[in-house]
């Protein structure tokens, strides 16, 4: 029997609406399993134990009273720490932001308050969401082994639900950021499509790059807090209007009828064998659920990997104008290199930037016209160590390998889900992606409901 504290959202939400467990006695649960295990894990920036236990005890009122907001209601979550919550410090990773304690709550979180979600606390994350943390911050640790990489920036909620230390968590994605440590951690990472969820409230790194997403154990938990958080947005205009489909009508059948296209040149191009394992395996498990596997070229992304740096440099300084370089002294390394790379790249070159991301996304709106899903890596890497992922600043040519995958589809804000689909010889999880045309998360929804009820990758987690 799955323990409490693994239990997917939905299995928690139907226990709780049975009256089987209640959102006070889960909420503590939650909380003691935090204080037990986080002094190890540092997942946590902020924990919220007084304020998740009173909202624990109002929608249990509510069930009392016969109000159920819905399949959030008395699940714990955590958020990623660069989400606006009222009262609540708000750091973003930074210590420029370290008193900030915003006066209202960025949309997506009042959107789960109002889904009678339980909010447990806010969790770590590299400084700004960029590459690294600060040097005042403690990394997260990999909950399977602590001498591996735990993904970057999202790390935190990656660690906090690969680890039960919360049912699911909100993340953001810029280049990757839900991606690697969704791979890194063996869950399920949904990044949306650009617009579909709110950015009011969210820290930047970079606007036009960066999509607010979640990390979940599973496709259908994703779905659920998908369903809770989008939509548009009056405090932000570019939240796109479209409602999202009604998703359920077929998320428990078979793929027929989907699409899904491989490109073997750009899926095999420096992959390391157990990735290739990994998509080999997921193709035919999508095939056995009835989808069409089609071979296309993918449109190229060199230009994109290239750009992808200076572009999200450019965005960043532009988010940081009120502190940089006037505070420079508080900022990491790494984030004030990106940052001084902003303020000297030319207004000619970030426009060529801009025509290239046209082109890109041109080309990929081509290739979903052919194909309803694309199956890629995640990163051409089998599960990566800290000490080979050290050596990454001093080799840009690895970065780009990184990115390979992941910056192409922030650069066309197009929406992706990871999966984990295997495990290497040392027991560490290797995931892999299926992207989608704009604004198609159902179809990514689908076809991960339709591959974890086939496999059982999603329910593995670490021991402890």
């Amino acid at each position: 029997m799955t323990e409490l504290h693994y239990l997917t959202i939905a299995e928690l939400s139907a226990a709780i609406a049975r009256r089987d467990l209640s959102p006070v006695e889960v909420t503590r649960a939650q909380l003691d399993r935090i204080a037990a295990h986080d002094g190890a894990l540092h997942s946590y920036a902020c924990l919220m134990a007084d304020e998740a236990l009173a909202a624990a005890r109002q929608v249990e009122a509510d069930m009392a009273a016969g109000k159920m907001r819905g399949p959030l209601h008395g699940v714990p979550l955590g958020i990623k720490d660069l989400f606006w919550t009222r009262g609540v410090p708000t750091a973003a990773g930074t210590a420029i932001h370290r008193d900030f304690r915003p006066d209202q709550d960025a949309t997506a979180v009042h959107r789960l308050h109002e889904a009678g979600a339980v909010l447990l606390g806010k969790l770590e994350m590299t400084e700004g969401a960029y590459s690294d943390y600060h040097p005042s911050v403690t990394a997260p640790v990999n909950p399977w082994n602590a001498d591996y990489w735990p993904g970057i920036s999202s790390s935190g909620p990656a660690v906090a639900v690969a680890a039960g230390l919360c049912y699911g968590a909100l993340a953001s994605d810029t280049g990757g950021s839900i991606r690697w440590p969704a791979a890194a951690n063996g869950i399920t990472g949904l990044k949306p499509s650009w617009g579909r969820v709110s950015r009011f409230g969210v820290v930047e790194l970079a606007a036009s790059l960066d999509h607010v997403g979640m990390l979940a154990r599973s496709a259908a938990d994703a779905g659920l807090l998908l369903d809770a958080i989008a939509g548009a947005d009056l405090l932000d205009p570019t939240a796109v209007q479209t409602l999202i489909p009604n998703r359920h009508d077929d998320a428990d059948g078979d793929l027929r009828g989907l699409r899904v296209g491989i490109d073997p040149d750009w899926n095999g191009e420096g992959v390391d064998d157990l990735v290739l394992r990994v998509l080999a395996e997921a193709k035919e498990v999508l095939a056995g659920l009835g989808a069409e596997i089609v071979e296309v070229t993918a449109p190229d992304v060199d230009d994109a990997i290239a750009d992808w740096p200076a572009n999200c440099a450019v965005e960043a300084a532009v988010a940081h104008h009120a502190t940089f370089p006037s505070r420079r002294e508080d900022y990491g390394p790494v984030l004030a290199a990106v940052l001084d790379r902003g303020h000297t790249l030319s207004g000619h070159d970030y426009q060529r930037i801009l025509l290239r991301r046209m082109a890109l996304r041109g080309g990929f709106d081509a290739l979903f016209a052919q194909v309803d899903l694309l199956l890629t890596p995640v990163h051409p890497f089998a599960p990566l160590s800290l000490a080979a992922i050290s050596t990454l600043g001093e080799q840009p040519h690895l970065i780009a390998r990184l990115q390979r995958y992941t910056c192409p589809f922030n650069m066309t804000g197009s929406p992706t889900i990871t999966l984990p689909g295997g495990h290497d010889d040392a027991g560490m999880p290797i995931a892999f992606q299926l992207v989608a045309g704009h604004l198609h998360e159902t179809r990514l929804i689908r076809a991960g409901i339709a591959y974890q009820r086939e496999t059982c990758w999603h329910r593995r987690h670490p021991s402890g």
